[in-house]
């Protein structure tokens, strides 16, 4: 019998990868390590564009998250580039949190308002800024867990 976590999980990452594209995402993801195989064999740039408009992000948000520029991204779609594993990897990580900030907070909006306000928990910093750091969106992850189960952030 599954918990009732493992199978949100698992919800997720069907969703995850409806979101990505079926079409550029071939394999099944049951864990995070999956993000690492599917990377490195190669993801198609496309799914920037579904991830974007999914989540209804700027294009200079997007950019950002990366550590890339606007034009940099638009060349790899342009020319249906194969995504450097670490990049693919980021925008998996991003996506399965941006989900799970949905379920924590019940809806997009409430989400990507929380990520834009000052936490105590992370020193003061706004949560978005963790995003495009090293070890930032496992750092996101685990507070969006504490509130998820009541422990005060």
């Amino acid at each position: 019998m599954k918990s009732k976590e493992t199978g949100t999980t698992t919800r997720r990452y069907e969703q995850l990868l409806d979101i990505l594209g079926k079409k550029y995402i071939r394999s099944k993801i049951e864990s995070p390590f999956d993000f690492i195989t599917i990377a490195t064999k190669g993801v198609s740039a496309n799914i920037v564009v579904n991830f974007r408009n999914h989540f209804n992000i700027p294009r200079a948000f997007t950019a950002e998250l990366l550590n890339v520029s606007e034009p940099t991204i638009y060349r790899w779609i342009r020319s249906n580039k194969k995504l450097e594993r670490n990049y693919s990897v980021q925008l998996f990580e991003l996506a399965d949190l941006f989900l799970y900030g949905t379920e924590v907070f019940e809806n997009k909006s409430n989400f990507f308002k929380w990520l834009e306000l000052p936490n105590t928990a992370l020193g003061g910093l706004e949560p978005k800024e963790l995003l495009e750091v090293p070890g930032g969106v496992a750092k996101v992850k685990e507070l969006l867990g504490r509130i998820e189960h009541g422990v005060y952030s």
